[in-house]
């Protein structure tokens, strides 16, 4: 009830704020007030959609109040952007006798028209299969051996209410494609439960590298119960690292490859800490690369004094749509692309699925191809 309380106020914000600046065109205005109404009551409700019996309801109910809620986020911001500017026009024509219904009525249809075509732009960007990303990481002494060794990253997925097993699929042929040596799942797989979504993770079971999948568990994996999630993984061929390390071997050189559970694991299960340290224990001190796979940025401190070159992070979704893209390094130290800390390199992926509306702007999602290369410093 405070959900849907708090957002018939909003939408009503937004109706008073943005219906005037359409008077001189009814049906457009009639339009404008039936979304704002649908959005109001169908936006609450998808929280609620996994509770109906019926899959194919609760499907379209989460599809509709999803979409909603892309397009109310780009609407309430854009609304508060326009009043902000409104004010300090105000502020102008007091002391400079210049109108101002001019302004509000293009900025009022312009407010709008953004917000849906960003809407629009970022559902046609989050439905599609994600490009891949090629990214090459400089190692100091890296033997010719692992020259090129390539670590195809997918994160934050997200099946769940509208990614189901087909965008999966289209995923997996497409890290297929890449031939990589290994393929790093950085967590926030799914959400929802294994009994609702083990049909739709299936295809993971078809993932080809030469050393095989790994995966980390990230924080929607403790809200959807990752003990389940991971007994399913591992059945699924899927190697799961919790705060532990597998050898890679080519060649003459070895190479490292840790995972750690979510950095706020220990909420959920204790025994479940993060631990950099743990997972590199009895790790051979001459390996020639050591790497991290840690859902959260936030676990490079940690990581770097470990002894890790080199950390594979998701999580942020890159701030998934604009303007949240410049909230996310307020909770974490990096938000995308490839970053130094010290002796570490940490690389961020955009997230390859998304979270919540289907809509991303300004912040695509991504495959990524990471490929070792020699250079940089110790």
């Amino acid at each position: 009830m405070p959900i849907a309380f708090l957002s018939t106020l909003l939408h009503l914000y937004l109706a008073w704020r943005l219906l005037p600046a359409w008077s001189g065109w009814p049906v457009m205005t009639v339009a404008l007030a039936a979304v704002l109404a649908a959005s109001a009551l169908v936006m609450p409700l998808a929280m609620w959609s996994r509770r109906l019996r019926s899959p194919r309801r609760a499907m379209v109910l989460a599809w509709a109040g999803f979409t909603f809620l892309g397009l109310f986020s780009s609407l309430l911001v854009l609304t508060l952007l326009r009043d902000v500017v409104l004010a300090f026009a105000a502020l102008a024509a007091t002391v400079l006798a210049m109108p101002l219904d001019t302004l509000s009525l293009r900025s009022g249809q312009a407010a709008t028209l953004g917000a849906v075509a960003a809407t629009l732009w970022g559902l046609w960007n989050a439905r599609r299969t994600a490009a891949v990303v090629d990214v090459e990481v400089p190692i100091a002494g890296l033997p010719p051996s692992l020259h090129g060794f390539t670590i195809a990253q997918i994160s934050d997925i997200h099946v769940g209410p509208t990614i189901r097993g087909d965008y999966l699929q289209a995923i997996v042929d497409a890290v297929n494609r890449l031939g990589a040596d290994v393929v790093a799942v950085t967590g926030d797989l799914v959400d929802g439960g294994v009994q609702d979504l083990a049909a739709h993770v299936a295809p993971l079971a078809a993932l080809r590298s030469r050393h095989g999948t790994f995966f980390v568990t990230g924080n929607h994996e403790y809200y959807s119960g990752a003990a389940a999630w991971i007994a399913e993984l591992r059945r699924l061929g899927v190697q799961v690292l919790l705060n532990e390390h597998v050898l890679l071997r080519q060649g003459d050189a070895t190479v490292v490859l840790a995972g750690v559970t979510d950095h706020g694991a220990h909420h959920f299960d204790p025994a479940q800490r993060s631990d950099p340290q743990a997972a590199v224990a009895g790790a051979p001190p001459d390996a020639a690369v050591r790497v991290l796979l840690a859902h959260q940025p936030r676990s490079a401190e940690e990581a770097e004094r470990a002894g890790f070159q080199l950390q594979l992070s998701g999580h942020t979704h890159g701030g998934q749509f604009w303007p949240w893209n410049h909230f996310v390094r307020l909770q974490q130290p990096y938000t995308a692309g490839l970053h130094r800390l010290r002796g570490l390199w940490i690389y961020v992926s955009r997230g390859t699925g998304y979270w919540g509306p289907p809509k991303r702007f300004g912040a695509p999602s991504e495959i990524t191809q990471l490929r070792l290369v020699p250079g940089g410093q110790r």
